[in-house]
């Protein structure tokens, strides 16, 4: 029973690193080139980003080769900023832009980079599956071109575009 529980445990953690079913991550994948600060353009609706407004990721590289992340948003029902800091590490190799994140001790979720431009500007994210979406922007608003181009792909990804949540970037 006890060998049945922890397979089980083990399958579940797994699950939620995995990346959504029938898709893949970008390959050619370079961190230097993601590090830095990205804002959240728009999300499908979770309950640990719930109501933040100002959402911004910020990625650095840590001297072990792991990813340091500082998501940071504005919470204007309480008038402050709320902040949580984790860590990334590459589930198989760098180059596959598919990590998991923890943001509560040995406990991770999947960040799946589907989509990528060329220059890094613009990022198409997911979680372990079709639940969790983020439209990233190196500045607080998408070219409309770009915004189009990433809600056509990610609706043929089947992920519900028509539920994002549009991310107020503007200070109050």
């Amino acid at each position: 029973m006890l060998k049945q529980g922890l397979l089980l445990s083990l399958l579940l953690l797994s699950a939620c690193t995995g990346v959504p079913e029938g898709l893949s991550p970008v390959h050619a994948f370079d961190a230097q080139r993601y590090l830095g600060v990205w804002y959240e353009v728009a999300r499908l609706d979770h309950r640990f980003e719930r109501g933040l407004e100002q959402v911004t990721a910020e990625y650095r590289l840590n001297p072990d080769g792991s990813i340091g992340v500082r998501n940071r948003g504005f919470n204007p029902s309480r008038g402050e900023w709320q902040q949580a800091d984790g860590i990334a590490r590459f589930v198989s190799t760098p180059d596959i832009g598919h990590l998991k994140v923890s943001f509560f001790g040995p406990f991770y979720g999947g960040y799946t980079i589907l989509d990528l431009d060329a220059d890094y500007r613009y990022a198409l994210v997911s979680g372990p599956d079709r639940d969790y979406l983020w439209l990233l922007s190196r500045t607080p608003t998408l070219p409309e071109k770009e915004k189009a181009r990433l809600l056509n792909r990610a609706q043929s990804m089947g992920f519900a575009t028509a539920q994002l949540i549009w991310v107020n970037q503007t200070a109050r």
